[in-house]
């Protein structure tokens, strides 16, 4: 009883789709416009630079996931290179910030199932948080069922939103190339508009970085990846390039039919754009939009039960959560993260607790570069099946510190103290599991009866890794 290598090229980068392709692209691409000054040239180059960082950026995480083919690997690497209190750090960053995540996702799908219901008022709370939690543990059921089965989802869904995407892009470009007047003009007089300062700009790339948030959640899913040392490389540039085209064709096709006052004013630039050339069809875009937020639900579910199962066979969680089912999958975890999140659900206003996490994350990703460069120097003889080129190293490094600046700058002083509060009660925590592992009686326990619950078993061979 193990964890199954499945995840070849195909499936790795249907991950990678179902990761990163989320409502953004659908519901409100307003932000990287906006702070272009409506400059379509430059809006749209700065669409290609994000692309271009985080694919550099994704290569230089890659090296974790081939020089250490483990679920969770830049846990693991971080806490080889650095120390296990600052690897425990992103275990307390799963605990905390993936359940208000995946809250903040679910309530979203709800919304848009539920709304249609409810024409011209909002729809009840009760019947969307009921909806949600429904939605929540029915994903939580089919993560249960094993990588076989989430696969195979993830490929369905990506299909049906990349299908979309296709869709949209293609007839913006047919209406381009046919030459509707009012398109080809909003092109020829583009270079006319303002110029963004260098402040703007600065804003426009990080809003328009977070449109590629996701793909590090292949890394925690090494483990299950066949023949890591290739297949995890070139599904990231292969699956990132892929999506790069289809948002700036997207985006095109926005412009082509919707001005740049139209976009940024509109709540949903897809269904405005989808109500000016087929009307009577937003339902399109609404199936569209849920399949991308529940494909991102069930990878984040996925990735948080692969982080719990690395963190119990280092020693940082319970022995339970490495126990696998008879479809090889870590259900324990699985568990605590619906359960979690549900709790987050329930409890609707603390879902905008989750802006005071974004620092915590900035900061566990800029560590990750750190502890790379770290071992490189420590341990110069290691095995690396793939080793990313030196300055894409220094130059992630730089682009993840200048996010960091950015969002310090635009974030207020006291949400400031809330973050920095966040990440080193992660050292206090840290210390209290180390301290209770001392009286284990109980813990014992409990682990029988849950492994009997969840019909469980220890892994035949825990990964040799964890045992250096």
């Amino acid at each position: 009883m193990r964890l199954l290598r499945a995840i070849g090229f195909f499936h790795g980068n249907t991950f990678l789709f179902s990761s990163i392709i989320g409502a953004g692209i659908f519901v409100s691409p307003k932000g990287v416009l906006q702070y272009s000054s409506l400059n379509i040239p430059i809006s749209l180059s700065i669409w290609v630079i994000c692309a271009l960082l985080s694919i550099i950026h994704a290569l230089c995480i890659a090296e974790m996931g081939t020089t250490f083919p483990v679920s969770a690997a830049p846990y693991y690497f971080i806490k080889r290179s650095l120390g296990a209190p600052i690897a425990f750090l992103k275990i307390w960053l799963t605990i905390i910030a993936y359940p208000f995540g995946l809250g903040t996702q679910i309530l979203l799908i709800a919304n848009f199932l539920i709304q249609p219901f409810y024409a011209g008022c909002p729809a009840p709370e009760l019947a969307k948080k009921c909806l949600a939690l429904a939605i929540l543990w029915s994903l939580g059921i089919l993560n249960a069922r094993g990588l076989t089965t989430v696969a195979w989802f993830n490929a369905i869904s990506s299909f049906i939103k990349m299908s979309v995407l296709c869709f949209i892009s293609l007839t913006g470009v047919v209406l381009l190339v046919i030459g509707k007047k009012e398109a080809v003009s909003r092109f020829e007089n583009s270079l006319d508009a303002e110029v963004p300062d260098a402040s703007q700009i600065a804003e426009a790339i990080l809003q328009g970085s977070y449109a590629y948030v996701g793909s590090a959640l292949l890394l925690n899913v090494a483990g299950e990846v066949k023949d890591p040392a290739k297949t995890i490389p070139k599904s990231f540039i292969s699956g990132i390039s892929t999506v790069t085209v289809l948002y700036m064709l997207t985006n095109v096709s926005y412009l082509t039919v919707l001005s740049p006052q139209e976009i940024i004013s509109s709540d949903s630039a897809a269904a405005t754009w989808m109500d000016r050339v087929f009307p009577s069809t937003q339902w399109i875009i609404s199936l569209a939009t849920s399949f991308s937020v529940l494909s991102n639900t069930v990878c984040a579910i996925f990735s948080a039960a692969r982080i719990f199962y690395s963190a119990s066979q280092g020693g940082e969680l319970p022995f339970i959560f490495s126990m696998l089912n008879n479809y090889h999958c870590p259900v324990v975890g699985v568990t605590k993260i619906v359960i979690l999140s549900s709790v987050a659900v329930m409890l609707l206003k603390l879902i905008n607790l989750i802006k005071y996490l974004m620092l915590s994350s900035l900061v566990l990703s800029e560590v990750s570069i750190i502890a790379l460069l770290k071992l490189r120097y420590q341990e110069p003889h290691l095995h690396r099946p793939y080793k990313v080129w030196l300055p894409f190293l220094f130059g992630s490094m730089s682009f993840n510190l200048f996010i960091f600046v950015a969002t310090m700058m635009n974030t207020p002083t006291v949400e400031l103290i809330y973050q920095a509060i966040f990440l080193l009660s992660g050292f206090l925590y840290y210390w209290l599991h180390s301290h209770l592992n001392q009286y284990s009686g109980f813990s014992d326990n409990l682990t029988c009866y849950l492994q009997l619950i969840f019909n469980v078993s220890p892994p035949e061979d825990n990964d040799e890794i964890f045992m250096q």
